[in-house]
């Protein structure tokens, strides 16, 4: 075998691995490593559990399984039921751990991670 098709071999097994990590991640994923993601782009897999749009803008919640992640888009929201692909920035939504001991909330909900939508994709 010559060496310009063992480097298009090469080639396209670099492309493929690449590819292999670039791919959509799941919820659970991003869970469990937020600061991993955290104000960087991803794609995001999951089935939208609600949706509200108002004049072209909108938010929904993706579920994948028992983890969920609010999506924030200046388009309109997918369906509820829908299966979608979400590319966007991981950040935060609020963060009132501060507040901790005056408003005694549970730490679920004393801060909260939003994907800012641009663009989604059904599957």
């Amino acid at each position: 075998m010559s060496i310009l098709p063992r480097a298009r071999w090469a080639l396209v097994i670099l492309a493929a691995l690449v590819l292999a990590g670039c791919g959509a991640k799941s919820i659970n994923q991003v869970l469990a490593d937020p600061a991993k993601y955290r104000n960087t782009t991803i794609t995001v897999r999951g089935t939208v559990a609600e949706s509200a749009s108002i004049m072209g803008r909108g938010a929904y919640r993706l579920t994948d399984g028992g983890q969920g992640l609010w999506v924030i888009t200046s388009g309109g929201a997918p369906r509820t039921g829908a299966r979608v692909n979400v590319t966007g920035r991981l950040q935060d939504g609020y963060d009132l751990t501060g507040f901790g001991s005056i408003l005694k909330l549970p730490e679920s909900l004393q801060s909260a991670l939003v994907l800012i939508e641009t663009s989604h994709e059904a599957r």
